[in-house]
């Protein structure tokens, strides 16, 4: 693409698009802003990496609208937009291609049985195993050694690369993306004690339910319900080494980094945000865009939306930042104390020997 072709394209969800420099230089892909020659896009988002634009041998620069463009070399044109981070997302995404898993259609290795419902274009990879009366929906791409089994329904435009395993009577929504050696619909974590120590399995009767636009990491695991339907909702984003129990609901457009771990029945709200290794208590509820810091533990509910919470146990991030710094000084304080305690105790020796 040239550089008029990209504003152009920029054009269709930014306004303004502003050129500095020219337009007719051919841009062959993209790079990171330390490693890009001639020929290829950058980015800068954030202004603590400002000082790379004077350094950078890209032949296009994507920056904020009030970037500081002083130090820019000469050969580099600029596109000035009101979202950097995003318009480069728009711009990976025109020269990224399409990754491929399989063949087009049926493998001859696959087994699918006659009972399977298949819609339009269609490609299953070799050693998959679709099971019984499931429907897969047009333009699906089921991976090598992928499993179905019976009665799974996944919609159109999804694609599941090798080795995903969902259990039966999962349904997956349209344009669903679930990365390898994930397990969707295992059994969730039941078990009654009993007087003598021992434990009962529950039956886990329910299923998974995921919706549209979902995109799920490799090897995480979404436990199927006790009863009812574990739900993902609509566009939410789900890191690699994820596990969500069972009967959880998480919110549309939420995002939950690695090493996540849910336990059961817990509601997570809409455009939240779940940092890498938090962990949550069972049948705790979390509203609306609420933003949980790595490594934290959620013992409570936190019902008020837009919070920021922290820490083990969670509490609001101002509160734990304040007591994370009263700690840090407890060194010094001690060191005080000490210092008064002699003093008083030498305040006590002399009214003592007076």
């Amino acid at each position: 693409m040239k550089i008029a072709d990209i504003k152009a394209f920029l054009g269709n969800y930014f306004d303004p698009v502003e050129l500095v420099g020219a337009d007719d230089t051919e841009i062959t892909g993209p790079a990171r802003i330390e490693e890009a020659g001639a020929g290829q896009v950058t980015f800068v988002a954030n202004e603590k990496y400002y000082h790379h634009i004077a350094r950078t041998g890209a032949s296009l620069l994507v920056v904020g609208l009030k970037a500081p463009l002083g130090d820019a070399p000469a050969g580099t044109s600029i596109l000035k937009v009101a979202d950097p981070y995003t318009a480069f997302v728009f711009i990976l995404q025109n020269f990224s291609g399409k990754r491929r898993i399989t063949d087009s259609g049926i493998a001859a290795s696959a087994s699918v049985p006659s009972s399977v419902r298949l819609g339009q274009n269609v490609s299953v990879g070799e050693h998959a195993v679709i099971g019984e009366y499931c429907i897969i929906g047009d333009d699906t791409v089921i991976g090598p050694n992928t499993v179905l089994m019976d009665n799974v329904t996944i919609g159109t435009g999804c694609t599941l690369f090798p080795l995903v395993t969902c259990y039966d009577g999962t349904i997956i929504g349209d344009r669903v993306t679930i990365h390898s050696g994930t397990v969707i619909g295992a059994d969730g974590f039941g078990f009654a004690p009993q007087k003598d120590g021992s434990y009962i399995k529950i039956p886990q009767m329910g299923i998974v339910q995921i919706g549209d636009d979902v995109e799920i990491g490799a090897n995480t695991t979404i436990d199927r319900a006790t009863m009812g339907a574990t739900v993902i909702e609509k566009r939410a984003k789900i890191d690699n080494l994820v596990q969500i129990a069972h009967n959880c609901r998480i919110g549309a457009d939420t995002v939950i980094a690695s090493q996540a771990g849910i336990s059961g029945s817990v509601k997570i709200g809409r455009q939240c945000i779940i940092g890498g290794q938090a962990g949550f208590a069972g049948h705790l509820e979390i509203a609306d865009r609420i933003s949980v810091a790595a490594k934290s533990g959620i013992s409570k509910s936190f019902m008020e939306p837009g919070q920021a919470i922290r820490g083990v146990p969670a509490q609001l991030m101002r509160d734990q930042l304040r007591q994370e710094a009263q700690v840090r000084g407890l060194g010094e304080m001690k060191k005080r104390l000490e210092e008064l305690e002699a003093r008083v105790h030498e305040l006590q020796q002399d009214a003592g020997d007076n």
